[in-house]
C-alpha cells in the first residue's frame, strides 16, 4: 500500500478536510495535523498579506520529502499540501497530516513533515508589511 495518499503545491485554496480523508486508514490509531496559517505580524511588525512563489522542482522535492517521511516512520496514511500565491491573513498556508497505529508515531512524523517542508522544499515567501515594505523569506 503507498501511504502517500496526497501531495501538491496548489494555487487555489486548501482544504484540512481533504487532506484528512487522504490520510484516512483503518488500522491507524492516531493521526496528527499541522495547519499553517498567515499572521498578522512577523517580528512584532504588521504583516497585510504574504505572496507564495515556488521553484518548478518544489512538487517533486515536496514528494521526495513525503517518501523519506513513509521510509522512516510507521505510516499508515501522509498527505502535504502547500499554497503558492497571494494569500490574506487568515488564509491556510500549508496543511500536513500523518496517520500512524499509535498517536505518538503520528505526532513525531508529522513534526518531522512539516520541519523538512520548510527547510527542504523550495518555496519562498514575500512579506508584505504594513508600512509598505517587503521581505522575501525563503524555505532552503
Amino acid at each position: 500500500m503507498d501511504a502517500i495518499g496526497l501531495i501538491g503545491i496548489r494555487d487555489t485554496p486548501l482544504s484540512v478536510d481533504e487532506v484528512l480523508r487522504a490520510v484516512d486508514d483503518r488500522g491507524a490509531g492516531g493521526t496528527a495535523l499541522f495547519v499553517g496559517t498567515v499572521r498578522d505580524h512577523d517580528h512584532d511588525r504588521p504583516v497585510t498579506r504574504l505572496s507564495y512563489s515556488a521553484h518548478p522542482s518544489a512538487e517533486r522535492e515536496l514528494r521526495a520529502v513525503a517518501e523519506k517521511i513513509a521510509t522512516d516512520f510507521p505510516v499508515r496514511g501522509l498527505a502535504a499540501v502547500h499554497r503558492v500565491g497571494d494569500l490574506e491573513i487568515g488564509d491556510l498556508a500549508v496543511v500536513v497530516a500523518v496517520s500512524c497505529a499509535h498517536r505518538g508515531e503520528a505526532f513525531e512524523a508529522c513534526r518531522r513533515l512539516i520541519d523538512d517542508v520548510k527547510s527542504q522544499v523550495p518555496i519562498w515567501k514575500n512579506q508584505l508589511f504594513a508600512d509598505g515594505t517587503a521581505e522575501w523569506v525563503g524555505a532552503c
